[in-house]
């Protein structure tokens, strides 16, 4: 409903608040405080919703302080890419480490940065932008974001099907997929992945190719953090540990030894409610600051 404009949408968050604390059977009055995951390029310290891509109505969006004034609680706003790998960390595949790395992966590809049970949003609020890590510079693929060579360009669903419908047009005749360039409906990166466990040897090569990539920009983060884990979540999760597998490989191929052999590498366990455990973690952890003050 986003296209629906900013009052509608920060209407929509509201009552997403209320519904929220009714399903856990209480009252807004009740709450101490609120956390919220928004996406798109955000100014965190000031609250507000920069140049969401997929938001086009929404330009420079006062979000907390809509929240605030709303309710009068204190609120905590992040990315959230960066709530899921909070809630990844707290209560999910990194419980109990320390530091944590998630690869949120579906149509683009966000992420998370988590080291010393701190969010990593950086000096401007861009921390963590994963899927924008710049894999190739020679003859590289545009992004969504407007640049070239990013990882979302190479290994997000968008971009496993556009490579896929690529190969098709240039070796015609050798695969399975052969026939979504003549359907209406639209090929999926699940078909692709489906395909590939079935034996289709272009689709297998499109799969081995988008682990390569995403090992490529794990082993970045890798050498640059160190984390105890990095985690992949998102829709490609369901293609399965087969897949997970493909990952490890490359990475055990690309990385220094030691964090090739200590690194652990996993899929999220939360699914789709990281985003929420994890809002709902940076609420506790401000309302935890301001009792402390």
């Amino acid at each position: 409903e986003a296209h629906q404009g900013q009052e509608h949408g920060l209407a929509q968050m509201c009552a997403a608040v209320r519904q929220a604390a009714a399903g856990a059977g209480l009252r807004v009055e009740q709450l101490a405080a609120l956390g919220v995951g928004v996406p798109g390029t955000l100014d965190i310290p000031a609250g507000i919703i920069l140049e969401p891509h997929n938001l086009k109505p929404w330009r420079n969006v006062p979000a907390r302080r809509h929240l605030h004034d709303t309710f009068g609680l204190p609120t905590a706003f992040q990315n959230d890419a960066n709530a899921a790998a909070y809630g990844e960390y707290k209560a999910g595949a990194g419980r109990g480490m320390r530091s944590l790395v998630l690869f949120t992966l579906g149509t683009g590809i966000g992420g998370g940065l988590i080291l010393d049970d701190r969010i990593v949003e950086g000096e401007h609020s861009h921390g963590g932008e994963i899927g924008h890590i710049l894999i190739e510079t020679s003859q590289p693929r545009r992004c969504v974001c407007g640049r070239r060579g990013c990882l979302e360009a190479y290994a997000g669903a968008t971009a496993v099907v556009q490579r896929t419908l690529e190969a098709l047009k240039q070796d015609p005749g050798r695969s399975s997929l052969d026939s979504w360039l003549h359907r209406k409906d639209a090929l999926t990166a699940r078909d692709v992945f489906e395909a590939a466990a079935a034996g289709d040897a272009l689709a297998s090569k499109i799969v081995e190719e988008t682990a390569f990539y995403l090992a490529v920009g794990a082993v970045n983060l890798m050498h640059t953090l160190d984390p105890d884990i990095v985690v992949f979540g998102g829709g490609m999760v369901a293609a399965g540990e087969p897949f997970l597998q493909r990952i490890r490989r490359h990475i055990e191929q690309l990385a220094f030894p030691v964090p090739a052999a200590r690194t652990q590498i996993r899929f999220a366990q939360l699914g789709p409610d990281a985003g929420f455990i994890g809002a709902a973690g940076c609420g506790r952890q401000l309302q935890e600051v301001i009792r402390n003050q």
